[in-house]
């Protein structure tokens, strides 16, 4: 049986995951490793705590599969490593996308004037999640790196880049056009790295990957006495688009994971958002590349990690169905998850998680319901910028780990007034990477895959009567009140 393998590389775990050629899932492996936080607001990775995860999840799936097709790549974007182009070795730890340390620079570019030509160029806002800031903090902090950047000894790249690098034996420096439009130096329209932008910046040319289109010919992954053609990269995010079909224009999805991230399909022509939405790119398919609005929420799955971890609620994610009401009483209290700030469409960088309302009759279902119940009203937020950008959304459809919270997504459909529906499949993103590099190897179309959608997915209907609106005028008081804060 002929396969094809994606590796979707997340913020928190490696999953590798064979397909038979229907997207069935035939083989997968997982294995999370530590986030490390040095200081306030700084998040980072040991590399080879990530390639170790990467290593023991593809090795037993392309030993379980004889027949394999293509190899799939998907991860988690921005997040930015800085390596050696000789040795292969990172210079630093890999500094993760929720990472904070650079929003000093982030203010002082923007009192500089800068927001607008970087805006306007990549779609992005000027924020520490992306990629540029955090190149030029490695350079500016780590001995001697300017000096070898600019002598063309270093080299950058997201976490598909480094993969690239590290599973083709440094044969391989290439990235594809969605992570590209995640590091604030490429630009969006000329679908080129931006020479303005890499001056803004401080960042040598030499450290870049070439772009390629999403299903482009990516080399061989190299492992014992196996080559495998890698025919598709992807953002995680897009991927998940892609993994749910959204091909057509005004087409939405939801996934749930480390964060949530909210994407609509905008077709060929860049839609410039007036309320605080990314404009980005979808994918690069077929010789077609398509862009889209995202909004990005910063801690969705993190939230329950913290709850499970930190507090011990429970001891188990899944078992967190059990504190949320389900009507979302929450008797009072109210909660911001800025544990890294807070995005779409706020764009705060200093904020910081905080609890409001609790008294001496709270419970820990109290809290637990309210923290769920900031995740959706962080999606209500999204909604509404969407609206604003002419964007109506008719139905929500969702994926990630959070999705499997039935509760969850019963909140979500009566809070947002309509229906979410919740694919048999949750693993959206290593889908799309599967069929990212399905088109790439000539395996399938697009054509292809919209007459093969099928519709077993499960359907949340709005219950009336069960959101308050003063619920959501209280949250945005107290949000309000945080915001105000730090501003």
């Amino acid at each position: 049986m002929s396969v094809l393998i994606a590796i979707d590389q997340g913020t928190t775990s490696t999953r590798a995951v064979a397909f038979d050629k229907d997207l069935n899932i035939i083989h997968s492996e997982q294995k999370e490793y530590p986030l490390i936080y040095p200081k306030d607001g700084w998040v980072e990775i040991e590399p080879e705590h990530l390639m170790d995860s990467v290593y023991a999840t593809i090795d037993p799936v392309i030993s379980a599969c004889k027949d394999i097709s293509a190899i799939g790549i998907t991860n988690q974007r921005e997040t930015t490593l800085v390596w050696d182009a000789d040795s292969g070795q990172p210079i630093y730890n890999a500094i993760v996308w929720q990472d904070r340390r650079t929003a000093e620079q982030c203010a002082q570019l923007k009192k500089d004037g800068y927001e607008e030509v970087i805006n306007s160029a990549t779609g992005l806002l000027l924020d520490p999640y992306f990629s540029s800031t955090k190149i030029a903090w490695i350079l500016d902090n780590i001995d001697g790196a300017r000096k070898k950047a600019e002598a063309g000894k270093l080299r950058f790249g997201t976490v598909d880049t480094y993969l690239l690098w590290q599973l083709t034996n440094g044969d391989v420096h290439k990235t594809d056009v969605t992570n590209a439009s995640r590091t604030n130096l490429y630009n969006i329209h000329d679908k080129k790295w931006d020479s303005q932008l890499l001056e803004i910046f401080n960042i040598p040319s030499s450290m870049l990957p070439e772009v390629h289109s999403s299903d482009g010919n990516f080399g061989e992954l190299v492992r014992g006495d196996k080559n495998i053609q890698i025919t598709g990269v992807i953002g995680d995010q897009q991927s998940a688009l892609v993994g749910q079909r959204c091909f057509q224009p005004g087409q939405m999805k939801a996934t749930f994971g480390t964060g949530c991230f909210l994407m609509v399909n905008t077709g060929d022509e860049s839609s410039r958002s007036a309320s605080g939405l990314l404009n980005t790119l979808g994918y690069g398919l077929s010789d077609e590349v398509s862009y889209a609005l995202e909004g990005s929420i910063f801690s969705a799955g993190t939230i329950i990690q913290w709850l499970r971890d930190n507090m011990q609620f429970f001891s188990d994610s899944s078992q967190s169905i059990n504190f949320l009401d389900e009507r979302g009483e929450s008797n009072g209290v109210l909660f911001v998850p800025g544990f890294t700030g807070i995005g779409a469409p706020h764009w705060n960088a200093e904020i910081r998680a905080a609890f409001y309302g609790i008294t001496r009759d709270s419970t820990k279902t109290d809290m637990v319901t309210a923290a769920f119940k900031s995740l959706i009203y962080q999606v209500m937020d999204i909604k509404e910028a969407l609206s604003v950008d002419g964007i109506e959304i008719k139905n929500l459809s969702i994926d990630g780990g959070m999705a499997a919270n039935s509760r969850f997504c019963q909140l979500l459909a009566d809070f947002l007034d309509q229906e979410v529906q919740v694919p048999a499949s949750l693993e959206s993103t290593a889908v799309g990477a599967a069929i990212t590099a399905g088109i790439g190897a000539g395996y399938f179309s697009i054509k292809d895959l919209l007459n093969k959608q099928t519709s077993n997915a499960t359907i949340y209907k709005p219950n009336p009567k069960v959101f308050d609106p003063k619920d959501l005028i209280e949250w945005r008081k107290f949000l309000r009140v945080l915001l105000d804060a730090y501003n």
